[in-house]
């Protein structure tokens, strides 16, 4: 019984941190102008490459971030910082420029991480992971972790109708409040980061 409930809380706690259908509109204004298949490949390669980027800090994190000498207030600032050059792309229409390595740079960046293995996923996580004491509560774990990637997955999966649907003009709108609402949770990221900087956590 307690690993269903902490099954449920991780599932719970990553689907509002990772938001996969917060994540829909910006996928779409990043996947503007591809074909339908190349907009699915984008969206497997980065759900693919947040599941290994949490899963490697799951296993690692505290680890890297100690030989590094790296703080959790660090991480999640440079995160932010990040996503608000994502942002100020998408407001300014300059994400769709570069072209050559345009699908491999959006799955991995900013999509993959850190748009969906972002510093507030990945913290998270790694406080599950600590939390661990038993065989039982470590399936829940990833159980709960792969069920969230799974819904990410489909949430982009089936954005690809909605973007037949609303078209060039739509999309365009859709792009520049993803920008407004990426740079929104990047300034907030920044924020908390300096909160606990001043804290002395960092």
């Amino acid at each position: 019984m307690v690993e269903h409930v902490l099954l449920v809380e991780v599932f719970v706690t990553l689907f509002v941190i990772m938001d996969p259908v917060g994540t829909v509109p910006i996928f779409l204004s990043l996947t503007a102008g591809r074909s339908a298949a190349s907009a699915r490949r984008l969206a497997w390669q980065a759900v693919a490459v947040s599941f290994f980027v949490i899963t490697l800090f799951a296993l690692f994190g505290q680890q890297i971030l100690n030989y590094l000498h790296i703080s959790l207030p660090a991480l999640q600032c440079a995160g932010g910082l990040l996503l608000l050059l994502v942002a100020l792309e998408l407001l300014t229409g300059k994400e769709e420029e570069p072209t050559a390595t345009g699908d491999a740079n959006v799955a991995l960046v900013p999509l993959g991480t850190p748009l969906l293995a972002g510093p507030g996923a990945i913290v998270a996580t790694m406080l599950f992971v600590q939390g661990i004491d038993s065989w039982e509560s470590g399936t829940a774990v990833v159980i709960g972790v792969v069920a969230v990637h799974v819904a990410l997955w489909l949430a982009m999966r089936f954005s690809l109708p909605i973007l037949r649907v609303i078209r060039e003009g739509g999309v365009l709108l859709v792009t520049r409040i993803a920008g407004l609402l990426l740079s929104a949770i990047a300034v907030q990221l920044v924020a908390d980061a300096i909160r606990a900087f001043v804290a002395g956590e960092g």
